[in-house]
């Protein structure tokens, strides 16, 4: 397991817009090496522009994003990738018109070199029967929930130092969301940080030993996951008490 002395990624006050649209207010959190924090809200709480500023992908117009005690605010996505973030994002991410094994050996060649190549097809065969199965159909052709998995494998194979995963269980089946959540154990006990976004409240906080809940662009609450499934509760119960509906019993997703 790596151990610097520094959190694997930092966002210290971080603020950030689209245009003139403002979707986060002086968001602050940390990572450690090794560790796994949920990053919970409601849908439009500012969830996955936390990743995107995380990775690169969307600059922070305030504040700071570190990686392993590196300042990497302002990089392009190409250097924060480089510095070890992996932003596995909510949708599909692969390469439709190669093959399901060109997409894994594009991919596992990039971080892992060309002499790791068959050593981490098999273990993401293993991991992932349906891939081997599927080896040689274009990626194109698969569903929607089997190009997810081609994405996440791409992943977990081969951890990065620190995973930024939106919604890995998004169109998955149940019984594929555990082998999921599983891979991320494993990665997450050989290193790799991981901020996991997830509306699956009870998946997040089973993985996790801290939390964060947004509301609106900004922390409503920071801490211990224990204390998560409170806060959420709190959110979501001011969020339907501004739109005029009665409260909800035991939801912890927002509609």
């Amino acid at each position: 397991m790596r151990r610097t002395g520094a959190a694997a990624l930092e966002l210290d006050d971080v603020s950030a817009s689209y245009g003139p649209y403002r979707a986060l207010f002086g968001v602050s959190l940390a990572v450690e090496e090794g560790a796994a924090l949920a990053l919970l809200g409601p849908n439009g709480a500012g969830k996955s522009t936390v990743a995107r500023v995380a990775s690169g992908l969307l600059p922070a117009t305030s504040g700071r994003v570190v990686v392993a005690g590196r300042d990497v605010t302002g990089s392009p996505a190409w250097a924060v990738a480089r510095a070890g973030v992996c932003h596995v994002p909510e949708g599909r991410g692969v390469f439709e018109s190669l093959s399901v094994e060109e997409n894994l050996v594009v991919s596992f060649r990039a971080r892992a070199g060309r002499r790791r190549v068959a050593a981490s097809l098999a273990r993401a065969y293993e991991r992932f029967p349906l891939l081997g199965e599927r080896r040689h159909s274009r990626a194109g052709t698969l569903s929607g929930g089997q190009q997810r998995i081609l994405s996440i494998a791409k992943v977990l194979v081969v951890p990065p130092r620190v995973l930024v995963a939106d919604e890995l269980s998004l169109g998955l089946a149940p019984a594929v969301v555990d082998v999921v959540y599983e891979g991320l154990a494993d990665v997450r006990r050989e290193g790799t940080a991981l901020l996991v976004i997830e509306q699956h409240v009870d998946r997040a906080l089973a993985l996790a030993s801290s939390a964060v809940v947004l509301e609106r662009g900004a922390v409503a609450y920071r801490g211990p996951a224990a204390g998560a499934h409170a806060a959420m509760a709190q959110v979501l119960a001011r969020r339907r008490q501004a739109a005029g509906r009665p409260p909800a019993q035991g939801q912890l997703s927002a509609p």
